[in-house]
């Protein structure tokens, strides 16, 4: 067995485990906050992509500019959907709400396709083609920055989320509205910040994702295995998501390289409804009890 390949696999694997826990971190962070599961997510992550494209390619920018532009703009998208569609929408059915952020994915990848076709496409190489070797074990460079900057921002949302007073405000509405509501917090500012944040680090997440795999408007499917690692890991848990998303990325890697790439999916679907039988909630998530 040659150790080196299968060592390759799962840094591979490792690298697109990080892109999915940065993206699961974004669909958390807005389900706990309003308890709305939003579908769109893997779209907000390819506008970001596109939008790079848009300001590097036809804008000419550098990436060091289009960088923040595009961060920018995905809080600026996720604040005014937040505003307009999903807050008036607020305490009807949440099936409608999940409906509608299908609508807004749909609306999204119309947008696209208007703007820049159907065609795939390659973001400007911002990143240094120098090979990189841990020990003998060869990983792509795009990968390794990837990993990096995911990991990076992950470890600095954390840290923010566990010191910054204003997060104080975010975990009180997460676990009780109405108490946030009586202790002066102002809800509907929690809600609107916790989409701007969202969709600014899905927005910097497709970035990451298109710089290894190319942009196409098919690429929001991403969002599915996403949605896949969030439920294992559980809907309102960052720590279980982080863990799921280890395990999907290990999984779907292994799965690619010996058994086919069309075998990926299947093997991340098959693990979530294994998950699905043992712990419904997910691996942390927490267990709703209805009492009757």
């Amino acid at each position: 067995m040659d150790w080196i390949y299968l060592a390759e696999i799962a840094l591979s694997g490792i690298g697109s485990s990080a892109l999915l826990a940065l993206t699961g971190v974004a669909f958390v962070l807005i389900y706990k906050t309003t308890r709305v599961v939003n579908l769109a997510i893997g779209e907000t992550l390819m506008l970001g992509a596109y939008l790079f494209f848009g300001f590097t390619g036809a804008m000419g920018l550098p990436a060091w500019l289009a960088i923040p532009l595009v961060l920018a703009c995905g809080a600026l998208f996720g604040a005014v959907v937040e505003r307009t569609i999903i807050r008036p929408m607020l305490g009807t059915s949440p099936l409608s709400i999940f409906m509608v952020t299908i609508g807004i994915g749909s609306m999204v990848v119309g947008v696209v396709e208007l703007l820049w076709g159907l065609e795939p496409h390659r973001l400007i190489s911002f990143v240094e083609e120098k090979p990189v070797f841990l020990g003998p074990a060869y990983v792509s460079p795009k990968t390794a920055v990837a990993l990096v900057v995911a990991t990076g921002t992950i470890a600095l949302f954390l840290v923010v989320l566990r010191y910054w007073r204003g997060s104080l405000a975010l975990r009180a509405t997460a676990s009780d509205h109405g108490a946030a509501y009586s202790c002066g917090i102002s809800v509907p500012k929690v809600y609107s910040m916790s989409w701007a944040v969202a969709c600014m680090i899905a927005s910097g997440a497709g970035i990451l994702v298109g710089t290894v795999g190319g942009i196409s408007p098919a690429m929001g499917v991403f969002g599915l295995s996403v949605l896949s690692v969030v439920i294992m890991g559980g809907l309102d848990s960052i720590l279980g998501v982080l863990v799921a998303a280890m395990f999907v990325g290990l999984i779907e890697a292994f799965a690619g390289a010996f058994l086919g790439g069309e075998f990926k999916q299947i093997s991340t679907f098959t693990l979530l409804m294994i998950m699905l039988l043992v712990r419904p909630h997910g691996l942390l998530g927490t267990a709703e009890i209805d009492r009757l």
